[in-house]
């Protein structure tokens, strides 16, 4: 019998039991799936990072970690967390936020608020370039940064990836490091953002950055808060220099009340919506793993402790 702690808020536990048994069962795998144990019984750990579980020393035989959050910024410095610990990808989560992403690219491509927000009796016919001539940059070139790239370019438009490391994708132009970041922001008529949230890369998006941006550009940031330097965007905003944002995402979530942001005429708030894990996809992940881990292969997913990814 395969001991697994299911470590998260209470109330998700009624969301995620009957997938996680029905996923281990397909598995084929004996699994006896709680949320209490004893410590020194549990052989793998379900995690959320806002868990009870924050000390993971007395886990003595625990095989590793498997986050149900794509995010592990708020666990990966966890000096107690010695197994590994494996982030969720989950294809669920790949494909709403795929979904999403694309909705809003072509939402500014298109000029859609115009129309939809502009209903004055204003007859102004305007038509937007092809997505061949729009060039878009998305920042971030994991498993949800190039599934929305590959998304964009079957859709035609003119795509390049940023990362920190050189990445190959099919018709794409992948960039990387200090010596690509400005290029890939110089070519962003529509940036989006798709990076994890660590030290180097809070307030990646800064004032000199965000100048480097072509005049009108515009964001769109379902990835993390911190990324852009919030007052340099408004003031990006405020000179037209960034035409529109459309953020889901924030460094305090809920957004404040009395945030700027909700008032700007050129700013798009979301609640946090671009994408979630979805329970049933993200428990065959799970499986999975625990599959690799009783048979004696590596684990998929694993987190660079160094990189903070």
């Amino acid at each position: 019998m395969i001991n697994v702690l299911f470590a998260a808020k209470p109330e998700r536990w009624a969301e995620y039991e009957a997938p996680l048994k029905n996923a281990f069962k397909a598995a084929e795998l004996d699994a006896n799936v709680q949320t209490q144990f004893a410590p020194e019984d549990v052989d793998y750990i379900v995690y959320a990072p806002n868990s009870a579980v924050q000390d993971f020393t007395p886990y003595t035989r625990c095989k590793a970690v498997l986050n149900l959050w794509a995010g592990v910024e708020s666990i990966v410095g966890n000096k107690t967390l010695t197994m590994p610990l494996c982030r969720m990808v989950d294809p669920g989560m790949t494909q709403g936020m795929k979904e999403w992403v694309v909705g809003h690219v072509m939402r500014h491509h298109l000029g859609m608020d115009r129309n939809i927000l502009g209903q004055n009796g204003d007859w102004t016919p305007h038509v937007p370039p092809l997505a061949q001539d729009r060039r878009v940059t998305i920042m971030g070139l994991g498993e949800l940064g190039s599934s929305c790239a590959e998304a964009l370019r079957d859709l035609g438009f003119d795509v390049a990836g940023w990362s920190r490391r050189a990445k190959d994708i099919s018709g794409v132009t992948c960039l990387h490091g200090d010596d690509g970041l400005k290029t890939a922001l110089a070519r962003a008529d529509i940036l989006v953002l798709l990076l994890p949230k660590t030290p180097a890369t809070e307030n990646l998006l800064n004032a000199e950055r965000l100048s480097w941006m072509p005049k009108g550009a515009m964001i769109v940031n379902p990835g993390r808060g911190p990324l852009i330097d919030d007052d340099a965007l408004l003031a990006a905003l405020n000179t037209g220099h960034i035409a529109h944002a459309t953020l889901d995402v924030f460094r305090v979530e809920p957004l404040p009340k009395e945030h700027p942001y909700w008032a700007h005429p050129n700013v798009t708030v979301t609640p946090h919506i671009a994408s979630e894990t979805r329970v049933k996809t993200s428990s065959e992940v799970v499986a999975e793993n625990v599959r690799r881990g009783e048979a004696g292969e590596p684990f998929v997913h694993v987190v660079d402790r160094s990189a903070g990814y």
